[in-house]
């Protein structure tokens, strides 16, 4: 039987199929006399739950890094919630009624609310929400969470995986996982891609696979059931020569990043916090293309400190021993939302009140950050890019508090280094004024995700048009080699930081645009560096 699907992580993997299960438990609906009673056996279940989801969060940092490990502290923020909260302890005393019912109840409740959102962003957090009241539903009757995967390696099947439950498996038992529900932008997804396990959505396979064998081909979206010993055959001989590939790949460690005419591209890495770094070091990326700061906001219940920011920062260049840093300053908005900086709901957040906007806007947020980073330069080498720039004044603003900034470290005796300044180029405006940026900043990095999304009037976040996101359409193009010619003539150096950068198909004609830089994620640093040795700059 074959079934199609959609790859969340390429790969092959051949086994015997395990049918997760959830542990889901009947919850009956009792009366109590004692309703306080049932309210404070809520409250220490409660707290049990958030004691198991940051021991889940230490072992995330460990395995997929900050960035990935931060659902973990988000799930812990839900349970505090005070609507959540309320809605349990009014249904226990209001209906008399025993704490498990009332928190699958209003765990049902958030997540159908949720879902019914328009918002993709939003309506994933059903999930989240059914997630944790599982997880106080289990410990209100005395059981543990996850299932057991037995002795051999499996390939995992669920209607859905939730990111405790993708954390907490054996990861030595696990092959590829197949769900039949989920999207490309969940945080299981993002969980799976760095776990490096192949796997695969929306595939609708049948209830009677436990134990049967089957494939998994991560790059064609296949998923095999009861394959023919030809098939079986002819997968072998392909993961073999995926494994063979994948230890080819390591003997690149330590080469150079040059064409075969012999022009070198710089291979940064791109990051989401302090845990990712090793990642990066491990697949030998020359620095770090893009750190997305966002991430030390969105894991703060307030604005984060300019001593806890420094910290980071600090950690990072001195982990990086002297390879370059570039940090993207505060980009929330849009997709990414931090309840503390009470943003206004938005009919169109992608086009609203966010990134350098807030900043320039807010200037103390900006301010703190901006102290943290020049502070910490003095450790290292560090570049700042400013993200969303539509107009020059901006980019003047910005600087502007650049110096101020300095200034005010001059006249507190405290070091700091020389910062290279950046714009990231990610909208139609900024490339078509791209000659007259060139001269007021020392780098472009191009954020093809935003660029496409805004140049094709595109909601990428929206899967009902991913048929038409097409990243590699003329217009892209055309513009990507604008912003390199006038970012050249204007003495800027100028790399890519989306997700295009990491498309095999495209490396030789960037280098051959000219492009000086590709970032990517840590495990595509080898794949670009094989495909830039093969390629040619004419």
């Amino acid at each position: 039987m074959k079934l199609e699907g959609k790859s969340v992580f390429s790969g092959i993997a051949i086994g015997r199929c395990k049918i997760f299960g959830k542990q889901e438990s009947l919850v009956k609906r009792s009366k109590v006399e004692d309703t306080a009673g049932e309210i404070k056996r809520f409250s220490q279940a409660k707290e049990q739950a958030k004691e198991q989801l940051s021991v889940l969060h230490e072992k995330a940092l460990k395995e997929v890094g900050e960035a990935n490990a931060m659902i973990f502290e988000v799930h812990q923020m839900m349970l505090d919630d005070l609507d959540y909260v309320e809605s349990i302890t009014n249904m226990i005393e209001s209906q008399n009624i025993n704490a498990e019912f009332a928190v699958a109840s209003t765990g049902d409740n958030f997540a159908e609310m949720f879902s019914a959102m328009d918002d993709d962003y939003m309506r994933e957090r059903a999930a989240d929400v059914k997630d944790i009241s599982n997880r106080v539903v289990h410990i209100l009757q005395g059981k543990g969470m996850g299932g057991d995967l037995g002795q051999e390696p499996v390939i995992l099947l669920a209607d859905d995986l939730a990111p405790s439950e993708t954390v907490q498996l054996d990861k030595s038992k696990v092959l590829s996982f197949v769900t039949r529900y989920g999207s490309t932008n969940s945080h299981t997804a993002i969980l799976a891609r760095t776990m490096n396990i192949p796997a695969l959505i929306g595939v609708d396979f049948p209830q009677d696979a436990e134990g049967k064998m089957a494939i998994v081909d991560g790059k064609t979206g296949i998923f095999i059931l009861e394959p023919s010993a030809e098939e079986l055959e002819t997968y072998k001989k392909l993961k073999e020569q995926e494994q063979e590939r994948a230890r080819l790949l390591q003997e690149l460690k330590g080469q150079d990043n040059v064409t075969k005419d012999g022009k070198t591209i710089q291979l940064y890495a791109n990051i989401g916090g302090v845990g990712d770094v090793a990642t990066v070091l491990a697949n030998d990326a020359g620095g770090i293309g893009l750190f997305r700061s966002e991430f030390l906001y969105l894991e703060s219940e307030d604005y984060p400190t300019e001593e806890q920011q420094f910290k980071a920062y600090r950690t990072v260049v001195e982990n990086m021993a002297g390879k370059k840093v570039i940090i993207r300053t505060l980009d929330i908005g849009a997709d990414k939302q931090v309840g503390y900086f009470n943003l206004d709901k938005e009919e169109n957040p992608a086009m609203g009140y966010r990134a350098i906007r807030i900043c320039l806007d807010r200037k103390e947020i900006f301010k703190t950050q901006l102290r943290a980073i020049y502070r910490a330069s003095y450790y290292g080498k560090i570049s700042v890019m400013f993200p969303m720039i539509i107009s020059v004044d901006e980019v003047r603003q910005a600087k502007e508090m650049c110096e101020t900034v300095k200034c005010e470290l001059d006249a507190e005796g405290i070091p700091y280094a020389e910062v290279e300044l950046g714009v990231m180029i990610e909208t139609p405006a900024a490339a078509m004024i791209s000659d007259l940026l060139a001269k007021e900043v020392d780098f472009f990095s191009v954020g093809t995700n935003d660029l496409t999304q805004y140049t094709l009037a595109i909601d990428r976040q929206n899967p009902k048009l991913d048929s038409i996101y097409d990243a590699h359409h003329p217009a892209i193009l055309r513009m990507l080699q604008m912003i390199i010619d006038n970012g050249h003539k204007g003495g800027c150096w100028v790399g890519i930081c989306g997700e295009l950068g990491a498309d095999l198909t495209l490396t030789e004609t960037f280098i051959q645009m000219g492009i000086d830089e590709l970032s990517v994620s840590p495990s595509m640093i080898l794949p670009v560096r094989e495909q830039i040795r093969n390629s040619s700059s004419k």
